[in-house]
């Protein structure tokens, strides 16, 4: 059967640009590898009903693009981690300390910080995160790495530290890695929830009100909601508003791009043909799909996107125990796992960083769950050994993930290029390596925006 748009992907983006086009009468059919859908976002329940989070779950209040789907889904927000009382935890080979300063800040280390904080920021004003390309000195400030600015900068050891176990709890890789050309983009990608930001598709957006902020990572911007349904539910009412229109258990093999004669190719040996196609595939699992038909150029740019190497675990426990010494379940963590933070009453969620994959793997399956246990008790107490139930995600290896989040190394950002993102009809792209920081956000904004373009185009 012929569709007018075959979409690839029913994770976030895939689902958000096939409802807008079915919204507007195409016909749309969308293929996921997997017998589910949402991609990186998933969920289970407890058996007294918690929801819990196995993939992507928090958003900020500036992720114009994520809440206003969020809205028109008649879902609910309610604050995420971020409101939990108490106070954060580091923990380091040399010990575990609550609060701050660091335990390894030495005098001096707090200002120093503060100024190359507001360095930092005043730099990401010059950046436009649609056209970083433009930046007079874009190609030099993609070739040095955060860290590596840092130091020019006169940053202690310390404050380097800082920003490194920080960056790793995030999980998008080391900031002696990372491109700062990169980390600038992202900063003015979401300077502060500016209301002026626009979600690139339709729907309405409640505007935020502008708070500019002088740390290089604004907790409130970035991770300060979740949806109270939970955040898989946004993929799940998708999905059911599609109905028939989504083929789970579908990978793809191969995509020929002709005008009005796409086709899709199924691993199966099934072809399916369609006027256009919308590629909503992570970038790595995009690398093994034959795609001809695309120029050289553009497939060179999607090839170079890189994304990081990471897992998240998450542990389920009657209650949340961290509380009784006055901590609220997030840190930052230089063992395997990178962070934690609680993401329900008595869940705590975890992620590994790509510089510790490897670590991971090579513990025997067997032991994982209580070696990454341990490192939770180092943090809160004995308690933590005994969860209700345990699960986790090698999102790092998965064949139909291949990573988390986009990770741009130095040189980066000027190899993808200004095709970063756009699209070469009747072949659309979207997806969270798609935007300039990834994540939810990411996803949602390149999925309408791609539906939105292919509708304009008849």
């Amino acid at each position: 059967m012929h569709h007018d748009v075959i979409v690839l992907g029913a994770g976030l983006a895939g689902l958000a640009a096939a409802r807008d086009l079915a919204a507007e009468g195409a016909d749309v059919l969308v293929v996921e590898a997997r017998d589910r859908v949402g991609g990186r976002v998933e969920q289970t329940a407890l058996p007294d009903g918690r929801l819990v989070q196995l993939g992507g779950e928090v958003v900020g209040r500036a992720h114009t693009a994520y809440l206003g789907l969020v809205a028109e889904l008649g879902l609910g927000l309610t604050p995420s981690y971020v409101a939990e009382p108490g106070v954060l935890a580091r923990a380091t080979p040399e010990g575990v300390s609550a609060g701050d300063p660091p335990h390894w800040f030495e005098p001096g280390d707090d200002a120093c910080h503060r100024r190359v904080s507001r360095t930092f920021a005043d730099l990401a004003r010059a950046v436009d995160p649609d056209d970083p390309w433009s930046h007079p000195r874009a190609r030099a400030l993609d070739q040095i790495s955060v860290a590596g600015w840092l130091r020019a900068e006169g940053a202690s050891a310390g404050v380097v530290r800082l920003w490194e176990i920080g960056q790793l709890g995030l999980a998008s890789g080391s900031y002696e890695r990372t491109s700062l050309l990169s980390a600038l983009r992202k900063h003015a990608a979401v300077p502060g929830g500016d209301p002026a930001a626009t979600d690139g598709g339709p729907g309405p957006v409640e505007p935020v009100e502008h708070v500019e902020h002088v740390e290089h990572y604004d907790y409130e911007d970035w991770e300060g909601l979740r949806v109270a349904e939970g955040s898989a539910t946004v993929a799940l009412r998708m999905a059911d508003e599609l109905g028939g229109r989504v083929r789970t258990g579908a990978p793809v093999e191969a995509v020929g791009i002709r005008p009005g004669a796409c086709s899709v190719r199924l691993s199966g040996g099934e072809t399916l043909t369609a006027a256009a196609v919308v590629s909503a595939l992570p970038v790595g699992p995009l690398r093994s799909v034959a795609l001809t038909g695309v120029s050289d150029g553009r497939l060179a740019s999607l090839h170079r996107q890189r994304q990081a190497v990471t897992a998240k675990f998450v542990a389920a426990y009657d209650a949340p125990f961290w509380r009784a010494d006055g901590r609220n379940g997030l840190s930052e963590c230089e063992g395997v796992l990178g962070s934690t933070w609680p993401q329900n009453e008595g869940v705590l969620s975890c992620l590994v960083p790509p510089e510790r994959y490897g670590v991971l793997l090579g513990i025997p399956e067997g032991r994982r769950e209580r070696e990454l246990l341990a490192e939770i008790a180092r943090l809160y107490g004995d308690e933590a050994h005994r969860p209700l139930q345990c699960w986790s995600r090698m999102w790092g290896t998965d064949p139909w993930t291949q990573g988390y989040v986009t990770q741009w190394t130095p040189g980066d950002v000027m190899a993808v290029g200004p095709l970063h993102g756009t699209h070469e009809p009747p072949f659309y792209v979207c997806g969270s390596d798609q935007w300039v920081a990834g994540y939810m956000e990411g996803a949602v904004r390149t999925g309408r925006a791609a539906a939105k373009e292919a509708l304009r185009r008849g």
